[in-house]
């Protein structure tokens, strides 16, 4: 009996839990560019793919649609979301407030060996910047901001923020590639860290705040909006003794 219902659980267990996995994969697609935006998602070769049944496959579409990373087309079938100029540039707006509050956090609650680490990241993302390699930049610049956002502690500024940047992330790739976002941007990560490291909560959520700014000015160049390009967020204030 106890053996009986062992299996039974572990058999809901897998099954509850295979949608999810089969979301980060479909996610991972996506985020990767194989399910380039505004393509077609065949279920059926999903299915096939991964080696299990059609519906894990539904759940974890419907879940991405409620994601804002597909969207369900009746009688056409489920797509890549594709994002207007306009709505982009309303989440960057958004995501200029959400950076300076991180980087108000995170100024006073990192430790020495967690700053240690940003300062390694910035090697690799400047190598990655000089080497025009703009996935694997991109790569970085996530890992660089989850390392923040973790940092934080506040589970529901996380889970906004992910929203927004996997909402973010087709448009954040072109804007990096072009008119030198990648040596820039490096820049401007040196910029955070050493704004991080001075404790000063201003400072720090300032520097956050003007990157996004920046990204949002490159992204309006690499669509052609340069005409209208944001505001660029105010210089840092004066540094106060910490």
């Amino acid at each position: 009996m106890v053996t009986s219902n062992h299996s039974a659980a572990l058999a809901f267990l897998q099954s509850s839990s295979l949608p999810m996995l089969m979301q980060e994969e479909i996610e991972r697609l996506i985020m990767t560019g194989e399910l380039p935006v505004g393509s077609r998602i065949n279920e059926s070769e999903l299915s096939q793919r991964f080696n299990t049944s059609r519906g894990p496959i539904r759940e974890a579409l419907r879940a991405l649609e409620e994601a804002g990373l597909v969207r369900n087309e009746k009688n056409r079938g489920v797509f890549v979301r594709e994002i207007a100029f306009e709505e982009a540039d309303e989440i960057y707006e958004l995501r200029e407030a959400l950076e300076e509050v991180i980087g108000r956090r995170v100024a006073l609650a990192i430790k020495h060996d967690a700053i240690e680490r940003l300062r390694a990241m910035l090697d690799a993302m400047r190598s990655a910047a000089q080497a025009q390699d703009v996935e694997q930049y991109a790569q970085l610049n996530l890992q660089f901001h989850e390392i923040l956002l973790d940092t934080a502690g506040s589970k529901k500024l996380t889970e906004t923020y992910k929203r927004l940047v996997k909402e973010l992330h087709l448009f954040r790739m072109r804007a990096l590639d072009s008119g030198g976002g990648l040596r820039v941007s490096a820049d401007e990560h040196r910029a955070i860290v050493d704004a991080i490291a001075s404790g000063n909560p201003d400072i720090a959520g300032q520097a956050l705040r003007k990157h996004v700014a920046g990204s949002r000015a490159r992204m309006h160049k690499a669509f052609g909006r340069a005409d209208s390009a944001p505001i660029e967020a105010p210089n840092n204030p004066p540094q106060k003794e910490v």
